[in-house]
């Protein structure tokens, strides 16, 4: 848990970022009583990089090995943090476990730091979509040990996709695309999943691809965050309705307004008849 007084750095491992799309962020995050830092290279440019591989992975090693930093928040994402995950210093955060933050492209990095630290990650806003909208909810999550629970939204369009019944396991996942290029091991896991802006056949592919790798095979439930772009619930409907567990739509995380931030490794409790999706929030201080 973060704590007021905490040093937080902000780092860019994805796409480029304009330092006025994140001044809001840091506002808020300032207001909170933590002591907001950016990485030297936050505001590189590199194409559609947020600069040279070489340059945001040492951006985020430095935040992971810093031991003043106790949390790290992507400042968006993009496309470019799978290129450098195999690189992080996991030593270092195995050695002094804290707070990472980000959704999206991130997903590659908060993955990562399950399989290969343990690290409970945790599936929010990037600093740039920080506004007072979802405010409230980060710092719920990375500032608190209650539990939290996220109630379906019946206005999303998937929230008309509903399972019956009440599953347990692990939260896992994040963004679709990154999940099915990753190729996790969900056993047991209830597992999340959000994505923007791909046409439907996109996601029927790599829903398909994720059962035909067996990774859907053993998980006990489905949360589907937000699906923003051309209309998915059928396809969701079909892929996602016959693997005999709780499926629950509707779930304000992701790309849509409203985004909530959930731990990603901790236990969880979906329950597709009330329509909420309970996690633990993290370890007391």
């Amino acid at each position: 848990m973060l704590r007021p007084g905490d040093r937080v750095r902000v780092v860019s491992p994805a796409g480029p970022v304009e330092p006025a799309s994140v001044a809001r962020g840091v506002e808020i995050l300032t207001g909170w009583g933590l002591a907001v830092e950016v990485a030297p290279h936050a505001f590189d440019r590199a194409g559609y990089l947020a600069g040279p591989d070489a340059v945001r992975l040492a951006d985020l090693n430095a935040a992971l090995r810093d031991p003043g930093v106790r949390g790290v928040f992507a400042a968006r994402g993009g496309y470019g943090t799978q290129r450098i995950v195999d690189g992080i210093d996991v030593d270092a955060v195995r050695r002094d476990p804290r707070v990472v933050v980000g959704f999206s492209d991130v997903t590659s990095l908060l993955a990562t730091l399950w399989r290969r630290a343990g690290l409970v990650t945790f599936h929010g806003p990037t600093v740039e979509r920080t506004g007072a909208d979802v405010a409230g909810a980060l710092r719920a999550a990375v500032m608190t040990a209650a539990p939290l629970t996220v109630c379906r939204d019946p206005a999303d369009p998937t929230a008309s996709i509903r399972v019956a019944g009440t599953a347990r396991g692990l939260l896992l996942g994040g963004n679709l695309t990154m999940v099915a290029a990753d190729a996790p091991d969900l056993t047991g896991a209830i597992f999340f999943f959000e994505e923007a802006g791909e046409a439907p056949y996109r996601i029927d592919r790599m829903l398909t691809q994720l059962r035909r790798a067996g990774a859907l095979a053993r998980i006990s439930g489905v949360a589907i965050g937000g699906v923003t772009g051309a209309d998915a619930t059928a396809v969701l409907g079909d892929r996602l309705g016959d693997l005999g567990v709780p499926v629950l739509g509707g779930l304000p995380l992701g790309h849509g307004p409203g985004q909530r931030t959930v731990p990603l490794g901790v236990p969880a409790t979906l329950d597709a008849d009330a329509g909420t999706l309970t996690v633990t929030a993290g370890v007391a201080p």
